[in-house]
């Protein structure tokens, strides 16, 4: 045995003082064998600790310093860990680990489950020509250092199997990953002193090896015996946000070992071991709820920067997803929370590498009607998996929790009806109000909340996904709620805009059958008159009148059937409302309330855009009616043509308009509040401006109001420009059209209070939904085009009538739009996803073109030439107006 091996033996054998001396002096001479001795020391005290506060297994063990003994006094950690230097000192005996506890879930440092010396891991001095092979042993956790140790000697033997077999031994075992990688932190002399009693005379690296082993690995021992007293201790001083590895010290350790092929195959093997006992772990043992540092071996594993890589698609990922879906909710929200604090960069790495899973599985199977995605475990724990890092992307972004609007004070009245349900003599199912997600409940914040994330919300929309997703079954499982049933819409950030639409078109159409169902058992019962739909007999020259006075009158009898499926019939028209019936009077209600000459709205012409009126002779009776006709708009899947900001549809969705909403609501006045900001010299001196601000009435009459008490006197300076511009904008956005947009509000709700709208979209899918696309791409609607009667894609008269429609100004593009379909507004993804149908409707002719805008038919005459077809179609689309039958 060389000079080396016999200081490092001695140093474990006969721990006395003159070794630590003598360990000491040499620490100059070689600082590698100095790290060593204090490895090996510390070692030796962690397994006393253990022994003195877990035991060996042993129920019959005749070690007195064992806490498997029969007549063992238990002590609490910190006597444990003064003990464990006593005995370390005297080379008191170790237990043997008893076979029961070699399997043990939820505990830490499976070395002492091992019955090696610690001298195995002293003689890995490089010096000596053994093998290094036998080594690294004992090595059940790893530090940054103790890996750049284990590569730089396989480096210089040029064989790395002892490195892989250690990531093997770490990265599949739950205790050994979650103790690796720790955070170091410095202890001061008291808490030393504190830990460890009043033994002045004792060696202050064992003082620090004492303290280290009963910080890091009392959380084992809570884990096990169901304490938590240290573990706990040590979680509550992290923040809510922060976990105990070190993360800048594993990104390294990845950076340096992925570029190696046969160590990256140890990390994906690994973790396919792994994956299985974490998901058992968490499903049935609890250990979270145990000891919370349970959590870094999520944290470490999801810094792989490879695991969106073809290998670990199969097998790898899709378990360790499942294992992280079972993490219980306050897991999952400090995940979240930990993950906000990264980057973009971060978070889209994490976000590429579900949606990767997501799509590779969608591909890679044939899901249909009979093989829901729905039942797919891999996807839907994925799925779960990408929420997380959704919330992180909200939580990390540009919030706004401040300026929310304020509730309704009076509730929305509710109908004075029972439900099928309760007639029935059956409790509710599904209760009245919005629906919430536990994780945003967890957290605190909503998704509207955030004006900016840390990337875009698009790019957590999965494509394939929504293609393959049967959304009546989806919708199902979202109203029931089951267990075994998953549901995407509890994850509406991975659906597109029409998916959405899809689910929310299934909800308003089973409450419209509930509601005439409930209608139908009332007659049935009480012999009341039947009228299952929501009826409007409305004339066309008074359509204002008629039909806001007869929404008046239900919305205060019997608010209940607004959610009734709408029927309008026009005074002296035959048209029969399948749907294009409804449409028209959504669009002609629009145009006369949105006239400024009613004086409900204003209009600027430079952005094109409507806004409450501030100075407006109507009641709030008139404007509740206006949120009723958008709710019912929404409800009954018809296209409005409003032009609101998009501050409306935030304010719906609960938050206040802020100096940033002026920018589209008010881009004049939001430039000269910049300007005003941003203004170097003096503002009192060069502005003259106060607290006090003016506006003109319907009448150009100017209207004076103080922002502050006494506004007038109050000067603008550089110091409280910054209050100035909130209060402008706090004014203009709230309080000046607060009366009419609560009235506005409370009609809204009065329709879509019960329905999933606030939880599946955004303000600005909110506006989409209503307005339809802006975009009219009649090249996608030429590609869904079906066609009956005897024509097909290459007919002529087709062949003609897109030529000639693809010749039509925009505006003339929307005039047959309104013609065809009853709106001149694509809806929701684009002319692509309407389903127009051009039928033939006889030989040539003189008569026009023909529609029915409940189906979105076109009844095309076979006309004989182009100019024909022109003339005749332009006629048609220019001089529409009314309903007949045909």
């Amino acid at each position: 045995m060389n000079t080396d091996e016999q200081e490092d033996c001695e140093a474990e054998t006969s721990p006395t003082e003159g070794a630590f001396s003598e360990y000491e002096e040499s620490e100059i001479e070689n600082p590698e064998a100095s790290r060593m001795k204090r490895a090996a020391a510390k070692h030796l005290i962690e397994r006393y600790y253990h022994q003195l506060t877990e035991g060996c297994g042993n129920e019959s063990c005749p070690n007195a310093w064992c806490a498997s003994s029969g007549g063992f006094s238990r002590m609490d950690n910190n006597a444990a860990a003064v003990k464990a230097l006593e005995l370390y000192k005297v080379n008191a005996k170790l237990c043997d680990p008893h076979p029961s506890k070699k399997g043990t879930t939820s505990t830490y440092l499976e070395s002492s489950s091992h019955s090696n010396s610690a001298c195995s891991n002293s003689r890995m001095n490089h010096k000596d020509g053994h093998s290094v092979r036998d080594n690294f042993k004992e090595v059940n956790y790893l530090t940054e250092e103790k890996v750049y140790e284990i590569l730089d000697i396989c480096g210089e033997k040029e064989d790395y199997s002892p490195l892989i077999r250690v990531i093997g031994r770490v990265f599949s075992s739950a205790e050994g990953l979650v103790q690796s990688f720790r955070r170091s932190k410095p202890h001061t002399k008291e808490e030393l002193k504190s830990l460890q009693g009043k033994d002045e005379d004792k060696d202050e690296d064992e003082k620090e090896a004492a303290a280290t082993a009963m910080e890091e690995d009392s959380p084992a021992s809570s884990s096990r015996l169901g304490e938590g007293s240290s573990g706990e201790n040590d979680v509550q001083k992290l923040g809510p946000d922060e976990v105990s590895v070190d993360i800048e010290a594993v990104r390294r350790v990845y950076s340096r070992l992925l570029s190696n092929e046969k160590i990256e195959a140890a990390f994906l093997n690994a973790l396919v071991y792994l994956s299985p006992n974490v998901e058992c772990d968490l499903t049935y043992h609890n250990v979270y709820s145990r000891d919370p540092n349970y959590l870094n071996l999520f944290v470490i594993v999801m810094e792989n920067n490879n695991l969106h890589s073809p290998e670990y698609l199969e097998i790898a990922l899709p378990q360790f997803c499942k294992a992280m879906s079972k993490l219980p909710l306050p897991a999952l929200a400090k995940l979240a929370r930990l993950w906000s604090n990264y980057g973009a960069e971060q978070i889209r790495r994490m976000v590429e590498t579900f949606q990767q899973l997501i799509t590779y599985k969608v591909i890679s199977n044939e899901f249909n009607s009979r093989n829901l995605v729905n039942d797919d475990d891999a996807v839907v724990a994925a799925t779960k998996c990408l929420k997380i890092v959704y919330q992180a992307n909200v939580l990390g972004g540009d919030l706004d929790m401040e300026h929310n609007e304020e509730e309704d004070e009076e509730p929305i009245p509710e109908s004075s009806e029972l439900t099928l349900q309760e007639l029935l003599g059956e409790e509710r199912r599904n209760k009245k109000g919005p629906r919430v997600d536990p994780l945003e409940t967890e957290l605190g914040i909503r998704t509207n909340d955030c004006r900016r994330p840390l990337i875009p919300f698009e790019e957590f929309v999965n494509e394939p996904l929504n293609e393959v997703l049967e959304m009546d079954k989806d919708y199902t499982f979202f109203k029931v709620e089951t267990e075994n049933k998953f549901s995407f819409m509890t994850c509406p950030f991975i659906l597109n805009p029409v998916t959405k639409n899809l689910g929310l078109y299934y909800d308003n159409r089973i409450r419209m059958y509930s509601e005439r169902r409930i209608t139908v058992l009332y007659s049935l019962v009480q012999g009341q008159q039947l009228n299952p739909y929501l009826r409007l007999k409305v004339r066309r020259d008074h359509i204002i009148d008629d039909a806001l006075v007869r929404l008046e009158m239900i919305a205060m009898e019997n608010p209940a059937d607004l959610k009734k499926q709408l029927y309008v019939e026009f005074e002296g028209e035959q048209g029969v409302d399948e749907g294009g019936v409804s449409k028209e009077f959504f669009q002609l209600v629009v145009e006369e309330i949105f006239n400024p000459d009613i004086g409900m709205f204003t209009y600027d012409e430079r952005t094109k855009l409507c806004w409450f009126n501030a100075s407006s002779f109507e009641n709030d009776g008139q404007y509740t009616l206006i949120g009723i006709v958008l709710g019912l708009a929404i409800y009954n899947n018809c296209i409005l043509d409003v032009h609101f900001p998009m501050v409306v549809y935030r304010k719906l969705m609960g938050k206040k308009g802020t100096f940033r909403d002026l920018a589209d609501a008010n881009p004049v006045l939001h430039q000269s509040l910049n300007e005003l900001m941003d203004y170097e010299g003096s503002v009192e001196e060069d502005m003259m401006i106060t607290f006090q601000i003016s506006q003109t009435d319907l009448f150009g009459n100017p209207l004076m109001y103080d922002l502050r008490e006494n506004g007038d006197k109050i000067p603008v300076t550089n110091e409280n420009r910054k209050e100035f511009v909130a209060q402008y904008a706090e004014y203009m956005l709230n309080k000046s059209v607060e009366k009419q947009f609560k009235a506005f509000r409370r009609g809204f709700h009065m329709v879509t209070n019960e329905s999933p709208l606030k939880y599946l979209f955004r303000p600005e899918e909110i506006e989409l939904l209503i307005c339809g696309s802006r975009n009219l791409d009649f090249l996608a609607l030429e590609e869904t085009t079906e066609y009956d009667g005897g024509y097909n894609r290459d007919s002529r008269i087709i062949k003609e009538f897109w030529e000639t429609l693809h010749s039509f100004g925009e505006d003339q593009k929307r005039l047959f739009l309104q013609f065809t379909t009853g709106t001149d507004r694509a809806p929701v993804g684009g002319l692509g996803k309407l389903k127009m149908i051009i039928a033939k409707n006889g030989p040539d002719t003189d008569r026009l073109p023909t529609s029915h805008t409940c189906f979105n038919v076109l009844l095309l005459p076979e006309y004989n030439t182009r100019e024909k077809l022109k003339e005749r179609l332009l006629k048609a689309i220019t001089y529409a107006k009314g309903f007949g039958m045909l």
